[in-house]
């Protein structure tokens, strides 16, 4: 069974920083794309970053450049999501998802591409 599972979310004072965890079991995530969306109350989920199971490569949206990172762990089966400055705005629930269809830069934002997804962690940034 393909399963996905994000940990790492809490609160977190302004500036602070927090490694977010996307841990999959029943299949490897090697050779799969793998994203990070998020989403607040009210608003649309929209993507944060992907790394690319195709070429490697990754991809962010303009407002986690310069702050998030996100990296592979292939030998333990996990993508994690580096965030640091936070901000009160980042503020969501964040998801993680697969897929082994091709994104790139026009496409890794794009909710329908991905096939599985975790059931979210909740991050909170607030003095």
């Amino acid at each position: 069974q393909v399963q996905l599972v994000e940990s790492g979310g809490g609160l977190v004072q302004p500036g602070g920083s927090l490694r977010l965890s996307c841990g999959a079991s029943g299949f490897t995530l090697d050779g799969w794309s793998v994203a990070w969306f998020r989403q607040a109350p009210g608003n649309e989920r929209e993507g944060v970053s992907c790394s690319s199971g195709y070429d490697g490569s990754t991809y962010y949206a303009d407002f986690g450049k310069g702050r998030f990172t996100i990296t592979r762990a292939n030998f333990e089966n996990t993508v994690y999501l580096q965030m640091n400055s936070l901000k009160p705005e980042d503020s969501a629930v964040y998801y993680c998802a697969t897929t082994d269809h091709l994104v790139d830069s026009s496409t890794w934002d794009l909710s329908t591409k991905y096939d599985y997804w975790g059931q979210g962690t909740q991050v909170t940034v607030s003095s």
